[in-house]
């Protein structure tokens, strides 16, 4: 190890090779080699451009067009089209590990030069100068202006420029009562707002659906859902979709933004990003494996979510970078509280307590999950839910295993006997776990059917309330008051079908507050009401793994730059190829 204090002119030179200065030798400038990535303190290969990153899509969804697809088409609209504003990727992680940053941390401008708040109904967004949109018809690679985020918000939220209804996902919109939203000059965006809203600037600035898409393309098709019509500002430029097959990316040799951990270096490094759909896990696996592909996990929805699985990979190849991270719990299971049985809030207890939950996590978890009961908010968010050892009793006690406690509400019910029921279960999610909670409920005579449904479908059923049982999330780490929107009556991921006027009044209670505090107590209250009806069956947080080839320099388990801002990453990424020709 070189002694960074030596002051002699060996030391000195050697340091330099480490960590990247050029040297000069025989009349030739060697390239340098390593540098330091002053977000971690690593000593890393240097950035170098070319080459192809490959990663494992699990599904994909119906289009890139997020205003009518939701949340899904993120994944591809990612890298070709941008938002306002990007967390800032020099951030040093040990303030931020940039895993799923749904509110960024040291929020940089993207297409947003800068914003400001005159005062509390207005926020004017300077919009970057110097950006372009692709060289691609019908936009043709000119220049950015306010006009076109303008019209983008118009669409959002249906109260201009020819759009009149607003998108069903524009839910973080849901309190926000926009007055107009114009651009008084090419650069220049100004927002008003008909009252106060707390969560006003987060959905302009980085909305899950907030994705500038192209407005020539938007007035002569309507929408962007055909992805042969994906025009974007991004680095990437989506150039081909085999269905069921690929996704192909290729850069943007005219991208505006530059790294701002190495800011002489123009973004992006790799020349293209591929996607293979491989919806099945052994696919996958074999696919890492052989080298096939170079990133398996969350960006992709391929994340490795059993220790067989990984300890698998780690035995064939021991050269993987491994990264364990904690997201939320998938494992939830909504009920449909406007149907019997589960209208009853005796029955969905009952639920809740034939479940084993220390047995799960020690027999198939290994000891590796989070079974510690939460509801729709993560108990990260310390100044808004009640811990677990703080609820109830009678709410604590729910989630004690006790099967001869479940019969019995069950049988004063009317369901001595049980019930049958199905389980809608979304295919990307795992299939042995909800076979494991069926055979709880069939020991207290509740025989569950398992109906494995692809994405698409499984979203259109949702939306359409079309179910008895569902996968359901908590334990989120997103915006408090967003997470919960899963609750209100108009949300298509409304997994439980909830229609409770007392929660939607406090959800838009919360909505118009005017100070922190007032928000963070009404999210912490809404939050423990979700808990107390019980509308979730909770699930175990198992920790989850991905996997990455030792080629790829620089990441560090990152999973977006802001909601939904994933494929951003890999443009930020760049191939050692010299180590992945040795190691092949």
């Amino acid at each position: 190890m070189f002694n960074l204090k030596s002051s002699s002119k060996l030391s000195a030179t050697l340091l330099a090779l480490v960590l990247g200065a050029s040297v000069f030798m025989a009349g030739q400038v060697w390239a340098a080699k390593y540098v330091t990535d002053p977000s971690t303190g690593k000593v890393v290969t240097a950035p170098e451009y070319g080459g192809t990153l490959t990663f494992v899509r699990k599904e994909e969804p119906a289009g890139p067009d997020t205003v009518v697809s939701g949340v899904w088409a993120q994944a591809y609209a990612a890298g070709v089209s941008e938002k306002l504003v990007m967390a800032d990727w020099a951030t040093p992680r040990d303030e931020s590990d940039f895993q799923y940053l749904n509110v960024p941390t040291n929020t940089k401008g993207a297409l947003a030069e800068s914003w400001s708040q005159p005062d509390p109904l207005t926020y004017i967004v300077k919009v970057r100068q110097g950006v372009h949109w692709h060289k691609k018809a019908p936009m043709n690679g000119r220049a950015l202006t306010a006009q076109d985020i303008v019209i983008n918000y118009h669409r959002i939220l249906g109260i201009g420029s020819g759009f009149t209804e607003p998108s069903e996902f524009a839910n973080q919109f849901k309190n926000v009562q926009m007055e107009s939203i114009t651009a008084t000059d090419k650069s220049t965006v100004v927002f008003k707002l008909k009252q106060l809203n707390l969560g006003a600037l987060n959905a302009i600035l980085n909305g899950n659906i907030a994705w500038i898409y192209p407005p020539d393309v938007l007035k002569q098709y309507g929408d962007v859902t055909d992805w042969k019509n994906l025009v974007g500002t991004g680095p990437m430029m989506l150039t081909d979709w085999t269905k069921g097959s690929s996704i192909t990316w290729k850069k943007n040799p005219d991208y505006w933004g530059y790294d701002e951990k190495y800011p002489q270096n123009r973004l992006p490094y790799i020349d293209q990003l591929r996607a293979l759909i491989m919806p099945e896990v052994a696919t996958q696996l074999a696919a890492i494996r052989t080298g096939k592909v170079d990133y398996i996990g969350p960006i992709g929805a391929a994340q490795i979510r059993t220790l067989d699985q990984l300890e698998s990979l780690q035995r064939t190849n021991p050269e993987l970078v491994i990264y364990p991270f904690y997201n939320r719990s998938d494992n939830g299971i909504g009920m449909n509280v406007q149907i019997k049985p589960f209208d009853d809030i005796r029955v969905r207890k009952a639920m809740q307590m034939a479940i084993n939950l220390e047995e799960i996590n020690n027999a198939y978890y290994k000891g590796y999950a989070d079974i510690t009961p939460q509801g729709q908010l993560n108990r990260s968010f310390a100044e808004v839910v009640t811990q677990f050892e703080d609820w109830p009793q009678e709410v604590k006690k729910v989630f004690d295993y006790n099967p001869e406690g479940a019969k019995k509400l069950l049988a004063e019910v009317g369901y001595p006997n049980g019930f049958k029921s199905v389980l809608m279960h979304i295919e990307r999610y795992d299939l042995n776990y909800v076979q494991l909670l069926a055979s709880y409920w069939k020991k207290i005579g509740v025989d569950v059917e398992i109906d494995v449904q692809p994405v698409a479908a499984f979203v259109a059923k949702r939306s359409a309330r079309d179910f008895e049982m569902i996968n359901a999330e908590a334990a989120g780490r997103g915006s408090p008051l967003g997470w919960q929107s899963r609750y209100t009556p108009s949300a298509p991921w409304n997994s439980s079908n909830v229609n409770d006027p007392v929660y939607t009044a406090k959800y838009e209670a919360g909505g118009a507050a005017t100070t922190l505090e007032e928000y963070n107590r009404i999210a912490g209250e809404l939050n423990q009401y979700g808990i107390e009806k019980f509308w979730t069956i909770w699930g175990p947080m198992p920790s989850q793994y991905l996997a990455i080839q030792p080629w790829i320099i620089g990441f560090n388990a990152e999973l977006n730059l802001g909601e939904g801002q994933y494929n951003t990453v890999f443009t930020r990424l760049w191939i050692d190829q010299e180590l992945k020709d040795r190691t092949q």
